[in-house]
C-alpha cells in the first residue's frame, strides 16, 4: 500500500516526467540546464523558496550527468 503522499506523487508524475529526469544525452543534459537556469532566475539564492528543493535535484542531476560523461578539460 503506498502512502499518502507517495499516491500523490505518482498520481502527478505524468505532469512531472518531462521536466525531472536522469539524463541519458547531451540533448536531455542541455534540457535540464535550460531548466535550472530558469529556477535560478525565479529562485535566486532564497533557500527558503518553494521551488529551491526541485532546483537542487536538479542540480544534482546535471552533476552526476557530468562527473559521468563530461571530461575535465586539461590544464
Amino acid at each position: 500500500m503506498l502512502t499518502t503522499n507517495l499516491n500523490q506523487t505518482v498520481n502527478s508524475w505524468s505532469n512531472l516526467e518531462d521536466n525531472i529526469f536522469v539524463p541519458h544525452t547531451e540533448a536531455e543534459y542541455k534540457k535540464l540546464v535550460a531548466i535550472l537556469d530558469e529556477l535560478i532566475d525565479i529562485v535566486g539564492e532564497d533557500e527558503s523558496h518553494p521551488l529551491a528543493s526541485l532546483m537542487e535535484v536538479i542540480g544534482v542531476l546535471i552533476e552526476n550527468y557530468e562527473d559521468r560523461y563530461v571530461s575535465e578539460l586539461s590544464v
